[in-house]
């Protein structure tokens, strides 16, 4: 397994790819992501330990996604059950996952730990544990300095995490040698991940703008709000489709993998 670097516009590929391949399979794979959110919902209201169990699902979770991605591909209507993917690949791989899982909580735990300290967890405790974002407390300058903190500090923890579940299940790579070649994967091919980033961004963007001129045009405010909850989902599910090409097109595989999982 090597690194593949690949042209900036390959990122505008990749979202290309995301929402094709969406609507290859629509029901399925909004279906399996309506699964992936209420799996972690439920998981977060597990007293005490609720916010660290979805998040040390997450790279589990994010890796049955993928698959259904590269069912979709090759013409295959994805079932529910290849959302436990990473949980049928053999104990080593299991293990590995359980591995990442809990770096990835520990983590951003970390993460909110330091945003704690400009203005003393009020965002940390908003995100995990919920709550009512006022207008105050959106004012709040203190606040504020949390979230931008946060923000800068998720950013390299997602460019670690990236490939690595791909990595460990489908190329048996060890949770920390994943982390390494996922950060170096997304540094080497920054230029396409930053196109497919703002590219996504004026997707979100468009389809909010699509749904307000409709509403605007039947005169119904309502019909906006209503659909934008629902439209914005739609439009996450095929973000996390087009995830795989990301991970598809940033390695190449010498020789097959040694997997219990197919190959991607």
């Amino acid at each position: 397994m090597k690194l593949n670097i690949v042209p900036a516009r390959t990122g505008i590929q990749w979202v290309k790819l995301g929402i094709q391949t969406f609507f290859r399979q629509p029901l399925a794979l909004s279906g399996l992501f309506f699964m992936f959110m209420a799996v972690m919902s439920i998981a977060s209201m597990v007293p005490l330990i609720g916010s660290a169990l979805a998040l040390a699902l997450l790279p589990a979770a994010t890796l049955g996604l993928m698959a259904a991605t590269q069912e979709a591909t090759r013409g295959k209507f994805p079932m529910p059950s290849i959302l436990i993917t990473a949980f049928r690949a053999g104990q080593q791989r299991l293990q590995a996952m359980l591995v990442l899982g809990a770096l990835y909580a520990l983590g951003f735990l970390v993460v909110m730990g330091v945003s704690a300290l400009f203005d003393g967890g009020k965002f940390a405790r908003l995100y995990l544990v919920g709550g009512q974002i006022t207008r105050e407390l959106a004012l709040d300058e203190s606040f504020q300095s949390a979230m931008w903190a946060a923000m800068a500090l998720y950013l390299p923890l997602s460019l670690l995490f990236w490939h690595a579940p791909a990595l460990v299940h489908w190329h048996g790579v060890p949770p920390l040698k994943s982390l390494f070649f996922s950060f170096v994967a997304c540094m080497r091919n920054f230029k396409a991940f930053t196109l497919f980033g703002l590219a996504w961004v004026g997707v979100f963007l468009f389809g909010g703008l699509v749904i307000t001129v409709f509403a605007a045009l039947i005169g119904s405010p309502q019909v906006a709000g209503m659909a934008m909850v629902p439209g914005a989902l739609l439009m996450a599910a095929m973000f996390f489709t087009s995830v795989f090409f990301t991970f598809r097109d940033s390695f190449v595989a010498d020789e097959p993998p040694v997997s219990t999982g197919d190959t991607p």
